[in-house]
């Protein structure tokens, strides 16, 4: 039986900011393409690092907002208000925000996921009240530094007063910030929500503390296998670190079918789960990750036999994706359903990672089409899933369900199960 007694939650506009470039044509290109967006780190603050290459986004994105604005917002904010921005105007709402677009701003919500947002702002911070004293430091240091600000920002810029929310579970707090948006409207608090996430943590404090954990990929640029970030390959040795933001307009179906704007797809359930086991380490009999998979198939009221496609989480840590791989080889019941992972094309975004990626299940629905993992090159004998290399692959026709997958530090999992439009 599903958990899911409310109204259906559709998805009707699409928005990101990307290290494959700004708006979801960059991106999707990008990943059909089998393009990376990984880059060396050329700044001299991150000379001394024993890992330089991140997936950064190719523009400032100061640059593409009014300066007065862009001046009160962290790097992250930016992205997301950019990226929310794009979204709201797919999904046929004019630019202007709710007022504009003929909404009532109490029925509207914004859902954002962030680890910390901008990591950037505190040593900023820091370093100006050591140059200069208290004096020195900016009155925008707390308001920028708090990881709410991405989500305060989109309500600012749109003119949204019913909720704005921000969700922090480590790696999987843009997908659960996706599913809390999906059961507000399911049961009636919003009727519409920009849901989704954005980061900017490629700092070198965060890149050195990463590195000391040997959670980084030692790869570099030129050493094959088309990216640093392996998935599921027999060389995968850590995660590339990474920024950006998605962001999901999300409706309920009558508000959506009211006003005749294109279906990408329905956000048909989700799951959680926690795996206490270890504040960074996966439980590697990836019973977490199967609880949270076999929760989003109940909620949305499917079965294994429905899923078409999965886009994994698969950080190319030599642990944390075989675990993964277990638990949808259990869960999945051995069927062969194409797998894709995308953090080889864009490393691993963090607190925006599952929004980006749900982003790109919706695309694969919407357009039949799988995009390609890169990275791997081999992959690993003990990974038996059907991963979709090379290139693109058609999505099969034989069920209806997409899974997209977000595990973080300390047990966080997420599911979220996307339903193709009818």
């Amino acid at each position: 039986m599903s958990y899911a007694t409310g109204r259906r939650v559709v998805v009707t506009g699409l928005g990101a900011v990307t290290p494959l470039g700004v708006g979801v044509g960059e991106l999707w290109q990008g990943l059909l393409e089998g393009r990376c967006g990984i880059r060396e780190l050329a700044g001299a603050e991150f000379a001394e690092l024993p890992v330089r290459v991140a997936g950064t986004v190719p523009v400032d994105p100061a640059d593409l907002l009014p300066r007065p604005r862009a001046r009160r917002m962290n790097r992250a904010a930016r992205f997301a208000v950019l990226a929310a921005r794009e979204a709201w105007r797919d999904g046929g709402f004019d630019p202007g925000g709710t007022a504009a677009s003929g909404l009532d701003p109490e029925r509207v919500g914004v859902s954002a996921g962030a680890i910390l947002g901008d990591a950037s702002v505190l040593v900023a911070g820091d370093r100006q009240l050591r140059d200069r004293g208290p004096r020195g430091v900016s009155p925008l240091t707390t308001p920028m530094c708090v990881p709410s600000q991405a989500a305060s920002q989109i309500s600012l810029d749109l003119g949204i007063t019913g909720e704005a929310r921000t969700v922090t579970s480590a790696c999987a707090s843009g997908t659960e910030a996706i599913g809390q948006a999906v059961d507000r409207i399911r049961y009636g608090r919003v009727d519409v929500a920009v849901a989704g996430g954005a980061e900017a943590v490629v700092t070198p404090a965060i890149m050195a503390s990463f590195a000391a954990m040997r959670a980084l990929s030692r790869h570099g640029l030129d050493g094959g296998a088309g990216s640093p970030s392996r998935p599921f390959a027999t060389d995968r040795d850590g995660f590339v670190n990474g920024e950006g933001a998605g962001f999901l307009l999300l409706e309920a179906e009558e508000h959506a079918r009211a006003r005749g704007v294109r279906i990408y797809c329905e956000a048909a359930g989700w799951g959680l789960s926690a795996d206490a086991h270890h504040m960074a380490a996966p439980d590697p009999s990836g019973s977490g990750v199967a609880l949270a998979l076999r929760r989003a198939l109940v909620d949305a009221a499917a079965s294994a036999s429905d899923v078409v496609h999965v886009n994994a989480h698969a950080t190319a840590t030599v642990d944390g994706d075989l675990a993964e791989a277990n638990a949808l080889a259990v869960v999945l019941a051995g069927r062969r359903v194409p797998v894709t992972a995308l953090k080889g094309h864009l490393g691993h975004l963090q607190g925006a990672a599952g929004a980006v990626e749900a982003l790109a299940t919706a695309l694969t629905l919407h357009h039949g089409v799988i995009p390609p993992t890169i990275g791997c090159a081999d992959q690993d004998d003990a990974i038996t899933l059907d991963l979709v290399t090379a290139s693109p692959r058609p999505l099969p026709s034989d069920g209806d369900l997409a899974l997209t997958n977000s595990f973080g530090f300390g047990g966080h999992n997420a599911v979220l199960a996307l339903r193709r439009a009818a």
